[in-house]
């Protein structure tokens, strides 16, 4: 394609066409000349607002972005309400390929009825793979919002479904040839379908209505780093059984294949919680279909520890260069 802006007939026919949903509460959208979108709030909600860029290797990347940034708002206590999206496509890229792109966000979007507001889309030779940034806009009641800092010592650690759901599928995707001399095709059929479980926008309404205190999801730098900023935000020591950390039995096998460290993962999907009644937590979350556990407390003194039978562990800061799939692990 052509460098510069999008042609407005391409914009037509490969982008706005693929934009079906439209919520009552948008006011403006996406549309030719349009720069901006707005959204109405009541008198008793606020605004809230989540960004990240991804660069898209192929439909997977883009389905954990979108879902990465709608799980920022939902830990958030809000309900997402739409996304702005920026993309810079290199030259090699054909419409179809740009196509495509818009009709995988869009269809991950419109079962959580959120609508693509708008943004901007150029061919540009500063980027040799496509660049998407992803604005993920949504609305909370006042007084309702939900902040990794309200983790009180005394509460109860809860971790929903398993961790590394998104390490899990990336490799199982992308590694599939190698994973294949060791393992069975449909043990890598279930790793990669792992990506349905990508959204916590349910655990997160559910958690809001049960009284949790703190969430904070799961991604770059694992369920360990995502322990860690929840510790540091609120300003509280943990106790942490390992064992009790739920993992799925395909996540083991490939780690083990590729010598990672499922704990360090991304993983988008899982969603960490306190709350003063983890087990009442964990109730609600199951009538809703969705498995949690307490995997241990928040404590009064400042040690991050990890409990694994007699060994104890204390938590590090997420350190620069920790790759999605692991410590510095590159594909």
């Amino acid at each position: 394609m052509k460098q510069g802006k999008i042609a407005e007939s391409v914009l037509k026919r490969s982008i706005f066409k693929q934009l079906h949903l439209k919520r009552p509460d948008v006011l403006l959208a996406a549309g030719i000349g349009e720069d901006c979108a707005a959204f109405a709030v009541a008198e008793d909600e606020v605004a809230v607002i989540s960004a990240d860029p991804v660069i898209w290797e192929d439909s997977l990347d883009g389905r954990c972005a979108v879902h990465a940034n709608l799980n920022d708002l939902a830990a958030g206590g809000a309900e997402p309400v739409g996304l702005m999206l920026t993309a810079l496509l290199p030259p090699e890229i054909e419409e179809a390929q740009m196509r495509q792109m818009v009709q995988m966000i869009a269809q991950e979007c419109e079962p959580l009825q959120v609508q693509i507001l708008g943004g901007h889309t150029e061919v540009t030779d500063a980027v040799k793979r496509p660049v998407v940034s992803i604005a993920a806009v949504g609305k909370a009641k006042k007084g309702m919002l939900s902040t990794t800092t309200g983790a009180k010592p005394g509460d109860d650690i809860v971790v929903t479904k398993w961790i590394a759901l998104e390490a899990t599928a990336k490799l199982a995707r992308s590694r599939r040839e190698a994973l294949l001399s060791r393992y069975p095709r449909h043990l890598l059929d279930d790793a990669e379908r792992f990506q349905q479980y990508f959204s916590v926008i349910p655990e997160a309404a559910t958690a809001v209505k049960s009284g949790v205190r703190a969430m904070h999801d799961v991604t770059t730098g694992g369920i360990f780093g995502a322990l860690w900023e929840l510790a540091e935000a609120s300003g509280v020591g943990l106790e942490i059984e390992l064992k009790k950390i739920p993992i799925r039995q395909e996540t083991v096998e490939i780690c083990e294949f590729f010598d990672l460290n499922p704990y360090q993962l991304g993983s988008t999907g899982s969603l960490l919680l306190a709350a003063p009644d983890g087990n009442r937590l964990v109730l609600d979350l199951k009538q809703q279909g969705i498995p949690a556990v307490v995997i241990g407390k928040a404590t009064a003194d400042n040690d991050r520890v990890v409990i694994n039978e007699d060994e104890r562990r204390f938590l590090e800061p997420l350190r620069a260069g920790v790759q999605v799939y692991g410590m510095e692990f590159k594909i």
